[in-house]
């Protein structure tokens, strides 16, 4: 059985489908190969470490030769996927259409190879040399992107073609004699072809083209009359020798077909070998231009379970800020075995924290650069976000339907070395049963050798000991009064825009229980809810 790290669900909410596909690779073999990619797991720490090198080496290499790169893409660009073509040689005759396309990836792939010496490419990714194949396909050497089948590949085709050549031209003369004949006593000039075309409206000349013994009508429609050549004895012997001679011709061309064909095959294994080394030099080339444009880092990668990183960025939910001219606020993190709950009003980026974890997580464990100043990750065994799924509550079932499927699915599955990241459990139930409910949880996950991380409005749930207590630092430390002059001229639509601003996203390790914060009370009170409203609620806080 293959051993799964995450579900589809996993990786599409953790934004590593979003960075698959921002990759851009050029290549089929690129696409290919990053399909079946499979992630890297505990055991394979040494190779994760060679492969994060390999892209380290690439990006150093990409920003020193930005011009011999853009080349090398430019090629990538143009490349198609015979991987079947070559397949099909060992038993199939090639089409000169096939064999031309594969005379192409020929010449496309020396390049890369030349490049890749030139540049230093890690050895793994540079092409074997094709060259003789090519010689084969090529016999002129000329290494135009052309192909033909050329007469140096068989004796018989030369001489055969050359025949066919003089007949043609015995056949064109003979005709263009009889042109200038009929010009000559008929006055009636024939077209390149040897036709003449009447007008039907020209009833004289119909009439009298059709009594010349030389000319036949060959077509007829609604507005004129075609005459032709009539045909001859020596001409028609001639037109039966052309026709033999190009079956001939045919024959001799599919035997060649034949012998190149069989010549592609010895080289099935090179050559698809060679498809699979370009396929992994544009998935190490994508991620390292992917980690430099992003300002990604190399995680560095331990035995010990943990994810620990300074200052990391979600990169979608970066990428929609951008747009809309804000900027990311950084989040720092160190998480072990046990667990740690993210507490925090709604507006907090409890969520977004949340999802940052199992990026940092999971992109490094499928060999990718980081989107942190600093990461330090141990690879799991297994990894899932519980998050609402509007597919589950579309099918049917309630969001705490949805919640309960999915967190069967992770005690399921849940082994050694999980990292488990479940947003706001329960929440879709009443708070008593949703807060039994998570405290039970949470009970049981401490026993487990797993990194669970939680998000959550039940704030007693911290007070356990041995649970670790993180809070969203918020609107903790704003400047209250410049936001509320800014608030006091916004419309409703701004609002929430200006007080995302002052939030602080930051993440604070809460080392005793302390005050339980009240942001959400600030946001509800900056949001014009009635002033007697918030102090009650504030009474009941206390």
């Amino acid at each position: 059985m293959v051993k799964r790290l995450a579900n589809v669900k996993t990786r599409r909410e953790t934004g590593l489908d979003y960075v698959v596909s921002a990759m851009n690779l050029l290549t089929p073999f690129g696409a290919a190969d990053i399909k079946e990619r499979k992630p890297f797991f505990p055991g394979q720490e040494d190779d994760l470490r060679e492969e994060l090198l390999r892209i380290e080496k690439m990006r150093q290499i990409a920003t020193a030769n930005t011009g011999d790169i853009g080349a090398l893409q430019e090629i990538f660009m143009v490349m198609k996927d015979n991987t079947l073509t070559i397949e099909r040689s060992k038993a199939s005759v090639l089409t000169v259409v096939e064999i031309f396309e594969l005379k192409s990836l020929l010449l496309q792939m020396e390049k890369v190879r030349r490049l890749s010496i030139r540049l230093d490419f890690p050895k793994e990714f540079i092409p074997e040399d094709t060259e003789s194949l090519l010689d084969i396909l090529d016999p002129g050497k000329d290494r135009l992107n052309t192909f033909y089948i050329y007469d140096v590949f068989s004796e018989p085709l030369g001489e055969l073609r050359r025949e066919k050549k003089e007949t043609e031209r015995e056949i064109r003369r003979k005709q263009k004699a009889r042109k200038e004949q009929i010009k000559e006593k008929y006055g009636v000039s024939l077209t390149p072809k040897f036709e003449v075309v009447v007008s039907k409206s020209d009833q004289q000349s119909i009439k009298m083209i059709g009594e010349i013994s030389e000319l036949i009508k060959s077509e007829e429609d609604y507005m004129s009359v075609t005459f032709s050549l009539a045909p001859t004895e020596d001409v028609d012997a001639l037109i039966r020798k052309n026709e033999d001679l190009m079956g001939s011709i045919e024959e001799e061309e599919l035997e060649v077909r034949e012998e190149l064909s069989k010549e592609i095959s010895k080289y099935e294994k090179v050559l698809l070998e060679n498809c699979r080394k370009i396929g992994r030099l544009d998935v190490c080339l994508s991620k390292a231009l992917y980690a430099e444009r992003h300002s990604c880092v190399m995680p560095e990668i331990t035995e010990e379970h943990l994810v620990e990183f300074e200052d990391g960025r979600h990169l979608q939910v970066e990428e929609v800020l951008k747009a809309k001219g804000g900027s990311y606020c950084p989040v720092s993190i160190s998480l072990r075995d046990g667990v740690t709950c993210i507490t925090g009003a709604n507006m907090g980026g409890k969520t977004v924290s949340l999802k940052l974890v199992g990026m940092v997580a999971i992109l490094a464990q499928y060999g990718f650069f980081v989107p942190c100043r600093k990461a330090k990750i141990g690879l799991s065994n297994y990894m899932q976000i519980l998050i609402g799924d509007s597919q589950s509550i579309e099918r049917g079932l309630s969001s705490f339907g949805s919640e309960m499927e999915e967190l069967k699915e992770i005690l399921d599955h849940g082994t050694d070395r999980s990292l488990l990241l479940i947003d706001e459990i329960a929440s879709g139930t009443n708070p008593v049963e949703g807060l039994a409910l998570t405290k039970s949880l949470v009970d049981h996950l401490k026993t487990k050798a797993y990194i669970s991380l939680i998000t959550t409005h039940f704030e007693t749930v911290t007070d356990d000991p041995d649970v670790r207590n993180m809070q969203v630092a918020g609107l903790a430390d704003a400047d209250f009064n410049k936001l509320d002059k800014e608030l006091r001229y916004a419309n409703r639509k701004e609002r929430i825009g200006i007080i995302s601003k002052y939030m602080d996203y930051r993440l604070r390790l809460v080392e005793d229980a302390g005050e339980i914060p009240k942001d959400a009370l600030n946001i509800a009170k900056m949001l014009g809810i009635d002033r007697e409203i918030i102090e009650r609620a504030k009474e009941y806080i206390k």
